[in-house]
C-alpha cells in the first residue's frame, strides 16, 4: 500500500520574509557577487524534483542552492553533524528546510536507523511536487574535486516513484557549487545547474534489477556534474595545479573572449587549464613535472617574499605607497567606528568555530549561522536601546541600517591594509628575487600556452 504524498508545500508569510532577510545578509554581506547559472532548466514548480550536487563547503552549499530558488522551498538532506551545533541552530536549519541525513563513518552503525524516518518522509514530499536537495558524496571536500558516489539518492528516489505506484516521473536535477574563495567574506558565490534526466526510462529495469539502474542513472549524474564543476583530479599535485588555475584563469578567460571578472566565465577557462594539465600529464608527463616544478618554485618565493603574484607586475613607488597610506590613516577613526558590530560579529563566531571544530570547512557556516541568527540581531537590538537611552529611538534605527555598510567597509580597511603591506613588501624586495619571480612567471605562461595549444 503506498503511502499519501504531502502535496506541494506552500510557505507563509513568515519564512518568506525570513528567507528574504538571510538572503539579503547571503547575497549582499556575506559575498560580493552570487550568480545562478542555467536556472531555467529548473522545471516548474510542482515537478517532483531531486537536486543533487556537489559537496565543498559545509552549510554554504545547501544554503547557496535554497536562496537559488524563488518559487517553492526546497528541502535540504545534509550532514547531520551541523545540527548539533546548539538548538538555536538546529531549530533555524530545520525552518529552511533542512533534514539531517546521518552517516556511519561520522554519526556511527547506530545512528543510521534515524535515516529512516528522514528518507520516508522526503519520498513522501517528493511525490507531492515538492523539491528535494541532496549531496552524494556523503560529507563535503575541501579542495575543487569531486569525491565518491553513495548510491543513498538513486535509491530514495526510486522508492519514492515505487511508493508512488510508478504513476509520477521524477526528476534529478544535476548541479554544482563553486566559490573563488572558500574562506573569509565578500567572495564570489555561484551554483551552476545542468539539464535534468527523468528516471522514468529506468522504471521497468529498476523493477527487476533495482541496483543496475541506480548505478546508470548515477553515472548519468555524476558525468553532468563532474562537467559542471572544477574537478581537479590530480590530488597528489592539487597545490600546483590550483595555483596555476587561480593565477592564469583570467588571462585565459580573456584570451576565450570571456568577461574576466565574472566567476562563471573564469571557472570555464580554469576548466579548459585544468583539462590541458591533465591531459598532457598523460602524453607528456616530464613536460607537465617541469610545469609543476615551476608553479611551486614561484609560489614559494611569493609565500617568502609576503605578497601575490598581482602584486609582483604592479610597478607603484614609494610615493604612491605613501598617499595611500595616508589614505588609510584619514579612515582610520572611521573604520574605528565600523569595528561595532564588526569585530565581535568576527571574532565570537570564530572563536567558538576554533574551539568546536577542528575542520576548516565549518568557519564559513559559523560566520553565517551565529551572525544571521544570533549575533546581528542582538547586536541591533542592543545598539537601539543605548541610542535610544542617550540620543534618541530614530537614531538607533538609522544606526542599525548602517550596520552592512559598517560591516563591509570594516572588512575592506582590513583587506586595503594587507594589500599596502604586500606592494611594500614588493618595493623592499630585492630586484634579483624579483627577476627570478617574472622568469617563472613567464616560463609557466609560455608552458601552458603550449599545453592549451595542444
Amino acid at each position: 500500500m503506498s503511502e499519501t504524498p504531502k502535496s506541494v508545500e506552500k510557505p507563509g508569510c513568515l519564512y518568506w520574509i525570513f528567507k528574504a532577510y538571510l538572503r539579503f545578509f547571503h547575497d549582499r554581506i556575506y559575498y560580493k557577487k552570487t550568480y545562478k547559472v542555467n536556472g531555467e532548466a529548473i522545471p516548474e514548480e510542482g515537478t517532483p524534483l531531486l537536486i543533487v550536487s556537489n559537496h565543498q563547503n559545509c552549510l554554504n552549499d545547501p544554503l547557496g542552492l535554497v536562496f537559488s530558488f524563488n518559487d517553492r522551498k526546497p528541502h535540504v538532506i545534509t550532514r547531520a553533524d551541523v545540527f548539533t551545533v546548539s538548538p538555536v541552530a538546529d531549530k533555524f536549519l530545520r525552518s529552511i528546510g533542512l533534514l539531517p541525513a546521518f552517516r556511519i563513518n561520522y554519526e556511527g552503525e547506530a545512528a543510521l536507523a534515524k535515516n529512516e524516518e528522514t528518507f520516508k518522509m522526503t519520498e513522501r514530499t517528493l511525490l507531492g511536487g515538492n523539491t528535494i536537495l541532496m549531496f552524494p558524496e556523503a560529507g563535503h571536500q575541501d579542495k575543487h574535486w569531486l569525491g565518491t558516489f553513495s548510491f543513498g539518492y538513486t535509491k530514495m528516489a526510486f522508492q519514492a516513484a515505487e511508493a508512488g505506484n510508478f504513476e509520477k516521473e521524477i526528476f534529478i536535477l544535476p548541479a554544482c557549487n563553486h566559490y573563488s574563495d572558500y574562506f573569509g567574506i565578500q567572495n564570489e558565490y555561484m551554483v551552476k545547474y545542468g539539464e535534468k534526466i527523468s528516471l522514468k526510462p529506468f522504471y521497468e529495469l529498476y523493477k527487476t534489477k533495482p541496483r543496475t539502474a541506480q548505478r546508470q542513472v548515477n553515472a548519468l549524474v555524476r558525468k553532468q556534474i563532474e562537467d559542471l564543476m572544477l574537478d581537479i583530479r590530480d590530488v597528489e599535485n592539487y597545490d600546483a595545479v590550483d595555483f596555476i588555475r587561480l593565477n592564469w584563469g583570467a588571462e585565459v578567460a580573456g584570451r576565450m573572449g570571456l568577461d574576466t571578472k565574472a566567476l562563471p566565465d573564469r571557472l570555464l577557462a580554469e576548466k579548459e587549464i585544468v583539462a590541458a594539465i591533465q591531459t598532457a600529464q598523460i602524453e607528456t608527463p616530464e613536460e607537465v613535472d617541469a610545469l609543476y616544478a615551476d608553479a611551486r618554485e614561484l609560489k614559494y618565493l611569493l609565500e617568502k617574499a609576503g605578497f601575490t603574484l598581482k602584486e609582483l607586475d604592479l610597478t607603484t613607488t614609494p610615493i604612491v605607497s605613501s598617499f595611500k597610506l595616508m589614505g588609510l590613516l584619514a579612515l582610520l577613526p572611521l573604520w574605528i567606528i565600523s569595528l561595532w558590530p564588526s569585530l565581535p560579529a568576527y571574532a565570537i563566531p570564530m572563536t567558538f568555530f576554533k574551539k568546536k571544530f577542528k575542520d576548516p570547512m565549518f568557519e564559513g557556516t559559523m560566520l553565517f549561522v551565529f551572525n544571521a541568527l544570533l549575533l546581528l540581531p542582538l547586536f541591533a537590538l542592543i545598539t537601539f536601546i543605548v541610542m535610544w537611552v542617550n540620543v534618541n529611538w530614530w537614531s538607533g534605527l538609522v544606526y542599525i541600517a548602517l550596520f552592512p555598510a559598517l560591516m563591509l567597509f570594516a572588512w575592506k580597511y582590513i583587506a586595503w591594509v594587507k594589500a599596502t603591506i604586500r606592494d611594500l613588501r614588493h618595493q623592499m624586495a630585492p630586484s634579483n628575487t624579483i627577476s627570478k619571480m617574472r622568469a617563472l612567471k613567464q616560463r609557466i605562461g609560455n608552458k601552458l600556452n603550449i599545453l592549451l595549444k595542444k
